[in-house]
């Protein structure tokens, strides 16, 4: 897998893996990064069972989510994953609070976006609750669009999507 580890300026994002499990499972667990995704904070076991789902994704797609660091430290995760509400292959990202405020998930989510179109996903999306402003700068900031909305647990969410050029990118693989 070394062949999708992708630099920016500050990060560098792999592929997660096992050896990063004690990292995303605190990750996942804090509220502060973690309480707007679908499905809000998880546990331990949950934490688990998406690891299984995002390693088998990998394998299947060569594109999935990668484990965030700075300077060798996880401030969090990016990447695209199949909804489990049947949306669709969405960009999804949470950053530690304590990382926030310094364009890093920005930073982070247009290297994972590219490398989903690179990787043959000619149609991203990505949702958000509407009064989740930092979300909605990070997804418009990386050149996606709002498509849709529609209401989840009395919330206004808005469906963002970047679709690659035609001929750029090969077809959206079937899931």
């Amino acid at each position: 897998m070394s062949l999708h580890i992708l630099r920016t300026a500050r990060l560098t994002l792999t592929p997660v893996s096992w050896r990063d499990m004690e990292d995303i499972a605190r990750l996942k667990a804090d509220g502060g990064a973690f309480a707007m995704m679908l499905g809000g904070v998880r546990n331990r076991q949950q934490a688990e069972a998406e690891m299984v789902s995002d390693i088998t994704f990998w394998a299947k797609y060569g594109t999935g989510m990668f484990a965030i660091r700075e300077n060798g430290r996880l401030i969090g995760i990016t990447g695209v994953h199949e909804r489990p509400d049947g949306r669709g292959v969405a960009l999804r990202f949470a950053i530690y609070p304590w990382a926030a405020g310094r364009g890093l998930a920005r930073e982070a989510a247009a290297a994972a976006l590219r490398h989903a179109h690179a990787a043959g996903f000619s149609r991203v999306m990505a949702v958000a609750r509407d009064s989740n402003i930092a979300s909605r700068k990070v997804l418009g900031g990386i050149g996606m669009r709002v498509c849709e909305h529609f209401m989840r647990g009395g919330h206004n969410m808005l469906v963002f999507e970047s679709v690659a050029h035609k001929g750029a990118e090969k077809e959206t693989p079937a899931l």
